[in-house]
């Protein structure tokens, strides 16, 4: 029994069959169409109230029939011929419609996406064909397809279809290189297109701040950032996160630049992704994708990669491709008996039990560093943190301060495993050589994804058992505010934070004066440095050791008045 695509819903058995007839008609391979196929499609589509979609390769063979617009019904990538860049796939659509217009552009994006040999749109009214459009693709970057004008229905059956084709396909290879519009771009870097989502909890100020952190977390991911589409919304799509005429956009404009990933500002459910990458064509990943690929490339000690790859295991179970815990046989009721696991419970399986050994070998991992811990408190050696948002400097800090050779660059997550070297300071007062050690620790960022903070227990554990703790904040971000109130959110979230505690302000030679001075009467404690300029260092030396002499400083015991 042939299949029926699309939506077939309320349609009635006796309509089922007959559409699965007309995969019996075979259509000539010299013409687009028969007029009597044509109108045999007219009839059925005005019969079921729904648009049609046939599908016929160059021999004629009638290979997939659909209910819907073209758009809705693609056929899936891997089951298209596989064809150079130069050539279409051999494949031709003649789908119904029940208006006299030319092809919408969700519909010609289907096209290009699919290289069909060409789409003819029927014009359906009162069960006949009126007219009809013929569209083929064109290389144009920018405009990749060429409709023609209304054709009667004898006009475009008489169409000399294998000729046609012929000149088509060597239009496209003459073009050369560069220009076929929906040929395979071979990169190293993703082309990227991203996608903000403006809801009202969220300001215009911490929205734009948000996107242009997402362009600097996709660079760092090795990504290039094509262009940003934005849309305003009471609350996210429940199934395609924007709105209907929104996803036609970004399908058009990611046509259109080559994208070949659409990155959200926000997470987005599995069946968000399916139904997005359903309609636009290409992969698509939310932001705590992209933080977890930064993270995979930065681990580089056996530690961190353990966590990394536990992140990725919390993130990706959830999501697994598939239809959920109704692929899964095993339990207990009516349709849930059967002859065992399904491949999805299976991968589940598998990624739990991977899951649990690595939630083992993070617990070994935090005993031993607890181990560590207690060497140090042995030696009575105070721990200072350094904590901050990405990119904030912690790590060019502690290269300058105790010549740590820890890897920097001008990126979101340049480090990711926590570095402790002892810093000596010379008291000013008494010229006494005093020792602390200060602690390197994983940038934070607004909305830290909650896989990360668990995964990453272990490593944040170094907050957690310090003497004190120093707030790196760049100020010269534009955004640094925002940042120190991320950071004390996700410090919020610790079971326990270092008491003393003290901001330095980093980066301040990138600073105007007047704003220096507004930030000094607005944090009036805080130190101002730059750790690349080793301007306020010593000022900062200084002020570590009066955190940790108040952090040691005896309590007065009240004595007993009996």
């Amino acid at each position: 029994m042939q299949n029926i695509y699309g939506n077939i819903q309320g349609i009635k058995a006796s309509q089922i069959k007959q559409l699965q007839r007309l995969y019996e008609q075979r259509q000539p391979g010299d013409r687009l169409i028969t007029p009597e196929f044509a109108q045999v499609l007219a009839k059925i589509s005005t019969d079921i109230h729904h648009p049609i979609c046939c599908y016929i390769n160059r021999r004629g063979e009638v290979i997939r029939i659909a209910v819907g617009t073209p758009n809705q019904t693609q056929i899936p990538p891997e089951e298209l011929p596989r064809r150079s860049a130069e050539r279409l796939s051999g494949i031709r659509c003649i789908a119904t419609q029940f208006k006299s217009e030319s092809p919408d552009e969700a519909a010609l994006i289907a096209m290009v996406r699919q290289r069909l040999d060409a789409l003819v749109m029927l014009s359906v009214i009162d069960s006949e064909v009126k007219e009809a459009f013929l569209t083929y693709l064109f290389p144009d970057p920018e405009s990749p397809w060429v409709i023609s004008p209304p054709l009667s229905l004898d006009d475009l059956t008489e169409q000399e279809f294998d000729e046609l084709v012929i000149e088509w396909e060597e239009q496209i290879v003459d073009a050369g290189d560069g220009i076929f519009l929906f040929q395979e771009f071979v990169s190293q870097q993703d082309r990227v297109l991203l996608v903000g989502v403006q809801t009202e909890d969220a300001s215009v100020q911490r929205f734009e701040d948000g996107l242009a952190e997402l362009v600097r977390l996709v660079e760092s991911a090795g990504g290039i950032v094509l262009d940003t589409m934005r849309q305003k919304r009471e609350r996210p799509h429940p199934q395609t996160v924007v709105g209907k005429g929104k996803v036609e956009e970004i399908a058009l404009l990611a046509q259109k630049l080559r994208a070949n990933l659409i990155v959200f500002d926000r997470d987005i459910s599995a069946s968000q992704v399916r139904n997005l990458e359903q309609e636009i064509g290409i992969r698509v990943v939310d932001r705590t994708e992209v933080i977890l690929d930064i993270f995979a490339q930065r681990a580089r000690t056996q530690e961190g990669k353990l966590q990394v790859e536990l992140a990725q295991l919390e993130y990706m179970l959830p999501r697994l491709r598939g239809r959920g815990q109704e692929m899964s046989r095993l339990g207990a009721g009516i349709g849930t008996r059967g002859p065992g696991e399904t491949k999805l419970e299976t991968e589940r399986r598998t990624i739990q039990r991977r899951i649990n050994q690595l939630q083992q070998e993070v617990n070994q991992l935090q005993a031993h560093r607890t181990r560590i811990r207690q060497q140090r408190q042995q030696q009575e050696i105070p721990v200072v943190a350094l904590v901050g948002y990405t990119n904030a400097g912690k790590s060019t800090l502690l290269n300058v301060l105790t010549n740590a050779e820890v890897y920097t660059a001008d990126q979101l997550f340049a480090t990711l495993d926590p570095t402790t070297r002892k810093v000596v300071i010379t008291e000013p007062e008494t010229q006494e050589r005093r020792s602390i050690l200060l602690t390197d620790t994983v940038g934070f960022i607004h909305e830290l994804p909650p896989p990360l903070m668990d995964a990453f227990r272990a490593t944040l554990e170094e907050v957690v058992e310090a003497d004190a703790m120093i707030h790196v904040v760049d100020l010269s971000h534009p955004a640094w505010e925002s940042h120190i109130a991320s950071v004390l959110k996700i410090l919020e979230q610790m079971p326990e934070i270092p008491e003393e505690s003290l901001i330095a302000f980093n980066k301040v030679d990138r600073v105007d004066s007047e704003t220096l001075s507004q930030v000094q009467q607005q944090y009036p404690q805080a130190v101002f440095i730059s750790a690349t300029e080793s301007l306020g260092l010593e000022t900062l030396k200084v002020r570590s050791l009066q955190l940790i002499d108040e952090r040691f400083e005896p309590v007065a015991v009240p004595q007993n008045s009996y």
